[in-house]
């Protein structure tokens, strides 16, 4: 039997890894002209470093998920070394002695995300098995999501209770992210027949029933209690923006989405009446260019007002590589480091930035259309909607197009917490999209119920019935094939006396016991 060699995809993800590594190097080149007319002595230092990181990367899938997407490892090589380009440029114009000054500390950040990758592939060699801890992950979740109101290692850090300090300071609310992705894809593998079958029909829509409200009701108080008590309105929209939408992708029924809007816009409302930090951000979206607003102090629309204005001072192509002034502009590597490069990149830049954003995003729901089963479907759907869903947010908030929410633009904006776990994330998207298009073996005596389906279908249009499909496995081959039909035997001539006949039935025999006369006897298929 001749085996079939099926493309793995790594020569093209190799060739895009060094697309993405020569596009951060024309940046990090240009900065260091245009901003002191040469090149430091470290420079081939430091592209040889990074080549090397991007090289283990590929390493590490190619070994451990070798039939992995070939372009999400790339894309976020990218957006990651874009980002560290940024941070560098910002560094030189704020100096060392700035609090700002985390270029290196982004860097170390990022290594640690290419460890974790490769550990998390190590380990989680069949993501089915996380659906085990379904509920694990959701306490996890919650203790996560409840950890910086601890009173001993909660901080605040500019006016949100989101940070921990053990030692250094960290989010727990990212890694909480991707324990809820996992709990609400294995809970609704599990109840997806009863969410789907729901309740009474209303204008047309399915209701869900009471008992099935529960779980909504749970996360919907979750993201509450974290909007008011940790003034987070980023994660909180997070959280149910992805619970909302994973229903939805599990159910098909957009009853869910109403139901997701009516629980949560009247209470953005109440916190906005009720908090005034929620109300300084409504205020800054909707009368950002009001004097009375701008000027001040604390909750002023300064930092919104001067990322617009340097986006457009950007204009089509940009200013250039270090010729801006993106450093005026408050937490310009952080928050508002979309508005930094789109002044310096242009508009040509920001859409290259959010193509591949996009891309990611497609290619991860992509490996949720090819998985078989459920809960991979599920997980991959929520990895890239909450990657998605937060680069929306992130980018609506810069460009006013809804409220700020302090959440950090994945993979590019300084910030260990959420740099490590997209990382992660990537990792578990990596082995997902590997099972998915993994060439299905079947082991002798298994069926594959697609494979069956394909093979009839090919037998049925290009081959005789009694001829088996070359690409089937030895299994389906067996159970598709048609037996041969048997050979006529000639007759034979044998004396009248010779013959017998049967005797008569009982008159209330059934039918298709009685036997024919003559020849062999004959019994009903029925």
């Amino acid at each position: 039997m001749v085996k079939i060699k099926h493309p793995t995809g790594r020569l093209a993800e190799l060739l895009l890894i060094a697309v993405a590594l020569a596009a951060c190097f024309a940046g990090y080149f240009s900065i260091n002209v245009n901003r002191t007319g040469a090149l430091p002595t470290s420079f081939v230092l430091h592209i040889c470093i990074l080549a090397a990181f991007a090289l283990a990367t590929h390493l590490a899938v190619r070994f451990l998920a070798p039939y992995a997407d070939p372009v999400l490892l790339p894309a976020v090589l990218m957006l990651n070394g874009v980002g560290l380009v940024m941070i560098y440029r910002l560094d030189l114009a704020y100096g060392p002695d700035s609090q700002l000054y985390v270029g290196f500390k982004q860097a170390v950040f990022t290594l640690l995300g290419v460890i974790l990758m490769v550990v998390t592939l190590a380990v989680v060699r069949d993501y089915r098995k996380l659906r085990n801890y379904t509920y694990l992950s959701m306490l996890l979740a919650i203790a996560l999501l409840l950890l910086p109101l601890a009173p001993v290692i909660g901080r605040t850090i500019n006016g949100a209770r989101i940070w921990i300090y053990i030692g250094f300071s960290f989010q727990p609310s990212e890694v909480a992210k991707i324990c809820l992705a996992i709990f609400f894809a294995g809970y609704l593998t599990t109840r997806r027949d009863a969410l789907i079958q729901g309740g009474k029909s209303l204008l047309g829509m399915r209701l869900p029933r009471l008992r099935d409200l529960g779980p909504l009701v749970v996360v919907w108080a979750s993201s509450i209690l974290i909007l008011v008590f940790e003034r987070d309105l980023g994660t909180s929209l997070l959280i149910f923006g992805l619970f909302v939408a994973m229903l939805y992708v599990a159910t098909n029924q957009t009853s869910w989405l109403l139901i997701g809007a009516i629980l949560f816009a009247p209470a953005v409302v109440l916190a906005a009446r009720m908090f005034s930090h929620v109300q300084a951000r409504i205020d800054v979206w909707l009368h950002a260019l009001d004097p009375e607003i701008y000027s001040r102090t604390i909750g002023g629309s300064g930092q919104l007002v001067s990322g617009l204005f340097g986006m457009s001072d950007g204009g089509i192509l940009g200013t250039g590589w270090a010729q801006g002034s993106p450093s005026l502009t408050p937490f310009a590597n952080s928050d508002f480091i979309f508005a930094s490069l789109g002044e310096e990149l242009g508009l040509t830049g920001s859409l290259a930035i959010l193509t591949l954003y996009l891309i990611f995003v497609e290619r991860g729901l992509r490996t949720a259309l090819i998985v078989r089963d459920s809960f991979g479907k599920l997980l991959a759907t929520g990895f890239a909607f909450t990657i998605g869903f937060q680069v929306f947010v992130v980018v609506g908030g810069v460009t006013r197009v809804i409220p700020s929410t302090g959440l950090t633009l994945p993979f590019v904006a300084a910030g260990g917490s959420s740099l490590v776990a997209n990382w992660v994330i990537l990792a578990l998207l990596l082995r997902i999209s590997n099972e998915a298009r993994k060439p299905v073996t079947t082991e002798s005596g298994v069926i594959d119920t697609a494979e069956l389906e394909a093979v009839i279908a090919r037998q049925h249009d290009k081959r005789p019935a009694n001829e088996p499909a070359a690409s089937a496995s030895p299994a389906v081959a067996e159970a598709t094939a048609t037996p041969p039909r048997k050979a006529p035997q000639p007759a034979t001539w044998a004396p009248r006396s010779a013959r017998r006949r049967p005797a008569n039935p009982a008159p209330n025999a059934s039918p298709h016991l009685q036997q024919p006369f003559g020849g062999e006897r004959h019994e009903s298929a029925d």
